[in-house]
């Protein structure tokens, strides 16, 4: 609760510090929520938390239980996170697209490509290393970047909202240096699509990158137990 400024009102510092506790699997999914227990561990009343919690339950993060019964940590169903994956595709191809014709347009700074090859470079060092945190911490990062150079704030929201729902089951997608080099060569790819002005072959790969690359690498993670 501490990483926020005091003059953000309380239930958004619960809901962040709630939030970091789901987002780092600290609280797993299928997990009930005791109140009590959370509210002390936060250092606030409960009223604050459940107003957390109810901004939690419209993002996907939390739900309701049966009556009286509180609420738990989402967890998701195979078909949901195929869903999401679909739709997170839909918007990586138009963000990648976006970018492209920024590229042919004249209007995204040689800098910004820069930074972004820069952040490709580091996550290939994490890959090679086996550092499966620091790797995901700069996907993360990355694909941040990206949405903020395509400057479409709606797209980056909703994508954003998409990725907080299937966050954890990306997160062990992730976990193996043979996977996080394969979604780094698609990075590559895609910003050599970009940087190339091709709008059409961008779009085309940042879609695969999700719905097919992303969504294979989830489906092989489920057989490790």
């Amino acid at each position: 609760m501490d990483t926020l400024p005091l003059q953000v009102p309380l239930p958004e510092r619960a809901r962040a510090a709630l939030e970091q506790l789901i987002l780092s699997g600290e609280i797993a999914p299928g997990a009930r929520i005791n109140e009590v227990a959370l509210a002390a561990r936060l250092g606030l009343s409960r009223g604050p938390l459940r107003e957390a919690l109810r901004g939690l339950e419209r993002d996907g993060l939390v739900a309701a239980g049966p009556a009286g019964q509180g609420m738990s940590v989402r967890r998701l169903e195979p078909e949901e996170m195929a869903e999401l994956y679909d739709m997170r595709a839909l918007l990586q191809g138009f963000i990648l697209a976006r970018l492209a014709q920024r590229v042919a347009d004249r209007a995204l700074p040689a800098r910004v490509l820069e930074e972004l090859r820069a952040q490709v470079a580091a996550m290939e060092e994490d890959a090679s290393a086996g550092n499966a945190t620091g790797y995901y911490a700069r996907n993360l990062a990355f694909h941040a970047a990206l949405h903020e150079a395509a400057g479409h704030r709606r797209a980056a929201g909703l994508y954003e909202s998409l990725l907080k729902e299937s966050h954890l089951a990306r997160q062990r997608s992730l976990s193996r240096s043979v996977r996080m080099r394969e979604s780094n060569a698609e990075h590559a790819a895609m910003l050599d699509a970009v940087a190339a002005g091709d709008a059409a072959h961008a779009r085309a790969l940042g879609e695969a990158h999700v719905a097919q690359g992303g969504k294979r690498r989830w489906l092989d993670s489920l057989g490790e137990g």
